[in-house]
């Protein structure tokens, strides 16, 4: 019963109306003084920004912070695939004829996560990563791979949390929040960069201008707030680390495999 009532005042509390006036806020002169308030409670580290707290205009402005240079170290091996982000790997493994399987107890589809997309096809049996941004985390989103931008796409959607709540109780919100989908063309095939909207994202934004070829570990958008990034591969195109676990964290430009040559 009491997970029943969660989902209900959940679904209802998941407007896009409420995340825009969260947002608002946030951009808001006003919210600027709950900036240091914010980084303490999440433990944020500070030292890595590239502004002191009291140089953010508003709380927006610290969510989507850049950091000092040399903060972040991006494998360049030329076959790595990296970490587009700072996260904790909620989901990894392989497609499984179309469909991501058991992340958080749900299955979901390539199809329904692409907007069934003609490309979707070419990922049926491919690899993915499901990265979730807590608060604590940097922001800001980096190409995985050098190689050009064939194809944007953003999808209208809800604003359900993407947190252990939201991917548990709620009904496959991954495909259902609004998304940003980045396909990224490299040497050994593609890749495509699946950006999930949450609770209190006021936005998903491509940084300005958005460049068409991507330099790996190169700025590519940015969550006005914690959200999750799914990150596919195509069939037959990588071969990830063994290394890595469900529930482990990774670093922006960290390698998570190796990219097969064709």
């Amino acid at each position: 019963m009491l997970d029943g009532l969660l989902r209900a005042m959940t679904e209802l509390s998941s407007r896009k109306s409420i995340s825009r006036m969260t947002g608002r806020f946030a951009q808001s002169r006003a919210s600027r003084r709950f900036i240091p308030r914010f980084a303490a409670m999440y433990g944020i580290k500070v030292a890595e920004a590239e502004k002191t707290l009291n140089e953010y205009a508003t709380l927006n402005e610290f969510f989507t912070r850049r950091l000092k240079p040399g903060m972040r170290q991006i494998d360049m091996s030329a076959d790595s695939l990296v970490s587009p982000v700072d996260a904790l790997i909620t989901g990894i493994g392989p497609i499984e004829d179309g469909t991501i399987v058991n992340v958080k107890g749900q299955d979901y589809t390539i199809e329904e996560l692409l907007n069934r997309s003609p490309r979707a096809e070419n990922y049926r049996n491919g690899h993915y990563f499901v990265l979730y941004l807590s608060p604590t985390d940097y922001h800001r989103i980096h190409a995985p791979v050098d190689g050009t931008i064939v194809e944007s796409e953003h999808i209208p959607g809800k604003v359900y949390p993407v947190n252990e709540f939201g991917l548990t109780k709620m009904r496959r919100v991954l495909s259902r929040n609004e998304r940003l989908i980045t396909y990224i063309k490299h040497g050994g095939g593609e890749t495509a960069v699946v950006k999930v909207g949450a609770m209190n994202v006021s936005s998903i934004r491509y940084v300005d201008p958005l460049p068409p070829h991507t330099v790996k570990g190169g700025d590519l958008a940015y969550f006005e707030f914690g959200s999750t990034v799914v990150l596919l591969t195509e069939n037959k195109t990588f071969s990830p680390l063994p290394s890595l676990k469900l529930g482990q964290k990774v670093k922006m430009g960290e390698a998570l495999g190796r990219l097969l040559p064709r």
